[in-house]
């Protein structure tokens, strides 16, 4: 055990510190014991430069396969590519209308303390992958979106605009070693939606990208493929549609489909600050998602209820021995 690991050990006894170290065990035990787990990544946690350690759980073969919304699949790329050009407010919470605005003619976009530049982030993103959805209809060819990422990415596309430290990218090291990933909803992303102004346009045809429904019949392919024995654990960061649609394929599988001895989830933990007192499913506690076929009455399940920027990071040192 690294330092990192050896300050958890000494110091996180009790409440939500004490979860995030049953949660870490319990995830390196499911591992130990031949187990696959699939990481979900909601908010903005590729904004919060989460591929600094996830990049390694990639690489290190702790990771199997990611649901990511569309805004965390772009955005480790803007950070690949356009770094320097960020902007921080500490005092974000100060901000008036008008310096809002400001950033906004600036070319700025805001996520809490981060803006992100519109001419280095998302036009230099869009101009290459326009050429790539271009190209593939023109051969009459249909991929998913975080596939047209990888063949850019692989491709060296971005290569020369890169401004951070490759190994720092977890889609980077997400394309390397082809790891599957489900973005569901990725029409509600900045690369989504000019796609969409792309086919409003008459420029290229809403088929080229292929869909959700697409996406939910391949994981349950894959889930089919890679349940057995350990079976796949499930680790949320976050709530929403990146931990709500690939949990589903589970039930959808043993109720929709009657493959009666699917296997459950074989380990669930999720870091969320939600809270089910407004009948958010996010914030539900994980036995809610027994009555759901979705966890087994023995699945083991972990919450922390904390800021998913500093656990999932502590978490990830952990399982690598930081």
């Amino acid at each position: 055990m690294g330092p990192i690991s050896q300050f958890i050990e000494s110091h996180y006894k009790h409440f939500n510190a004490a979860a995030l170290v049953d949660a870490a065990k319990g995830y390196q035990t499911h591992l130990t014991k031949g187990g696959k787990m699939m990481i979900t990544l909601a908010g903005a946690m590729s904004t919060a430069e989460l591929g600094r350690s996830l990049a390694e759980m990639i690489r290190q073969g702790k990771v199997d396969i990611i649901s990511c919304t569309g805004a965390n699949l772009e955005e480790d790329i803007m950070n690949l590519v356009a770094h320097t050009h960020y902007k921080r407010v500490p005092h974000y919470r100060d901000l008036s209308p008008q310096e809002e605005w400001d950033l906004l003619q600036d070319g700025f976009n805001r996520v809490t303390d981060t803006c992100i530049p519109e001419e280095e982030a998302f036009r230099r993103i869009q101009q290459h992958i326009f050429k790539r959805w271009q190209s593939a209809q023109a051969a009459g060819e249909r991929f998913f979106p975080h596939e047209y990422m990888y063949q850019m990415l692989l491709g060296g596309d971005l290569k020369e605009h890169y401004e951070i430290d490759p190994q720092n990218s977890w889609m980077l090291a997400a394309a390397e070693r082809n790891l599957p990933i489900v973005v569901p909803g990725w029409e509600d992303s900045t690369m989504g939606n000019i796609f969409a102004s792309y086919c409003i346009k008459g420029e290229l045809q809403p088929s080229v990208v292929k869909s959700g429904i697409e996406y939910m019949m391949w994981l349950a392919d894959w889930y089919i493929r890679n349940s057995e024995g350990q079976g796949v654990g499930f680790f949320q960061i976050g709530g929403g549609i990146a931990g709500d649609f690939p949990i589903c394929v589970v039930p959808m599988l043993y109720q929709d489909l009657e493959m009666e001895n699917i296997p459950f989830w074989s380990y669930f933990c999720q870091i969320s600050d939600s809270t089910t007192s407004y009948g958010s499913y996010s914030g539900a506690v994980p036995n809610e998602k027994i009555t759901w076929g979705k966890l087994d009455i023995d699945t083991p399940k972990f919450i922390v209820e904390s800021d998913a920027t500093i656990v999932a990071p502590l978490i990830f040192a952990w399982l690598l021995g930081w």
